[in-house]
């Protein structure tokens, strides 16, 4: 015990630098926008004249994806608070603290299998994803240029 004390003093081994290689525009490409899709395609209705279709994840495997989608939506959300990608401190925070506690909801929401649940936590990170577009005002169709 008082060699891990010791060690803890010490400081470590120092951690090798930090380095953000992805824009927010690669990052809001690359990485939340297909897992954005793949919680807001994996719950709904569809209402045709004479039927209606539920939509809902049918397997473990299924609700495991809507999951780890909804768990790197969360982690994104940290990541776009870090570094050089805040555009301040006030309203871009907020945004994403909010797409990382809707997305949190949708984990949890998955692991009880509760489509209702990821439903409404799809609408929740959809308008935290809104508010922040229409005050940043991205545009995700013109990528990076060299």
């Amino acid at each position: 015990m008082a060699g891990l004390s010791l060690m803890a003093s010490c400081g470590g081994p120092v951690p090798p630098p930090f380095r953000l290689n992805a824009d927010v525009k690669q990052l809001m490409a690359a990485v939340i926008d297909p897992n954005a899709d793949i919680v807001w395609a994996s719950v709904g209705t569809v209402d045709t004249p004479g039927f209606t279709e539920h939509i809902f994840p049918s397997n473990n495997a299924d609700w495991d994806a809507v999951k780890n989608a909804a768990w790197v939506l969360n982690e994104s959300a940290n990541s776009l608070m870090i570094g050089n990608r805040p555009k301040d401190t006030t309203d871009w925070m907020k945004f994403s603290q909010e797409m990382s506690e809707t997305s949190l909801r949708a984990v949890r929401a998955a692991e009880a299998r509760d489509a209702d649940g990821v439903f409404t936590a799809g609408g929740d990170i959809y308008q935290a994803c809104t508010n922040c577009h229409a005050k940043y005002n991205f545009d995700l169709t013109k990528p990076k240029g060299p």
